[in-house]
């Protein structure tokens, strides 16, 4: 039977619920029912106009009107170290070519440190080019070797001491890194994306696999990429930290993006099903988001979610 501790609680950084008030009363929610950690996604400034396509939508679309209020990830995430004592904090997922790697670093590595280890980073190599050109980040297509090297630099900054780099697409002499981050050797690092890119990246230099909105009838072929690429870079797949984040959305059941129905939206027997066959197959961690619209009703159906589905799972 699954507890709250098996759970992760999206705040919405972004949407019309995005505001101060929602993500800290979220995170002290997530805190104070049990959940074992509350997440954060990635965005900085949305362009008024983009060519780009969401890719975890059937559509396209991003879910959201891009004028919607937009918290940064890092600075909110610096606010709910402080607002929180046990919840571990992570991010679902951050857009490594978005920010300098040496900063990215020991901010990340400072936030560990108040924290007293709480820090979980979930890594991914974006998706908007339209905000990696506004951001004055590596060139798109550089995203993947320059999300391979912030990695490198993050891990070495986070292990302490003298650190220097040399890459492809970044390098910096030697600089001291002091302190080095509580966990060790680092905080633990999820790769988020389901390409066989992204499923390499995760046996290279990953902690473990985030999965995003990939349904349970395609995610066993993943998995067993995942595994084979494991075997390829002489790493143990029964090692890895396997995490998957949810949408919630009950009610009609919604057309995902494979032409079947999206997991997490349709009935609340449904949503209990794709909960079952996520956990059945080796999943650790289940990261849950319920958008809304309306604050009340996203508390109330939260409140259900942990009354009534979880002692169900």
């Amino acid at each position: 039977m699954a507890s709250p501790k098996d759970f992760g609680l999206d705040v919405g950084i972004y949407g019309k619920l995005a505001t101060p008030e929602t993500i800290l009363q979220l995170a002290r929610y997530a805190e104070e029912v049990g959940f074992d950690s509350a997440w954060l996604t990635d965005h900085v400034a949305f362009p008024t106009q983009f060519a780009s396509k969401y890719p975890y939508s059937a559509t396209g679309t991003f879910p959201a009107p891009l004028s919607d209020p937009l918290m940064e990830p890092i600075a909110s995430m610096g606010v709910l170290v402080g607002a929180t004592k046990r919840l571990r904090l992570g991010t679902a997922v951050l857009i490594m070519p978005y920010r300098n790697p040496v900063l990215l670093a020991r901010m990340l590595v400072t936030l560990d440190q108040f924290s007293g280890g709480r820090i979980i980073l979930g890594a991914g190599v974006g998706w908007l080019a339209e905000e990696f050109a506004v951001l004055g980040a590596p060139p798109f297509a550089q995203r993947g070797r320059a999300t391979d090297e912030y990695l490198e630099i993050f891990k070495a900054i986070s292990k302490g001491g003298e650190v220097g780099y040399e890459g492809q697409t970044y390098s910096f002499p030697p600089v001291f890194s002091s302190p080095g981050a509580v966990q060790r050797p680092h905080p633990p690092i999820l790769i988020g994306g389901l390409s066989d890119a992204a499923l390499r990246r995760v046996a290279r230099l990953g902690t473990g696999w985030l999965a995003v909105t990939q349904g349970p009838v395609q995610l066993p072929e993943r998995l067993a990429a995942l595994k084979r690429f494991c075997a390829e870079y002489g790493r143990s797949y029964d090692e890895l930290q396997l995490a998957y984040k949810i949408f919630l959305d009950p009610g009609e059941p919604k057309r995902s993006r494979f032409d079947d129905r999206e997991p997490g939206s349709g009935s609340h027997a449904q949503i209990l099903e794709d909960l079952k066959a996520i956990f059945g197959l080796g999943f650790k961690t289940v990261i849950v988001r319920y958008r809304g619209t309306d604050a009340n009703e996203q508390q109330r159906q939260i409140d259900r979610f942990v009354g009534e589905l979880i002692p169900k799972i």
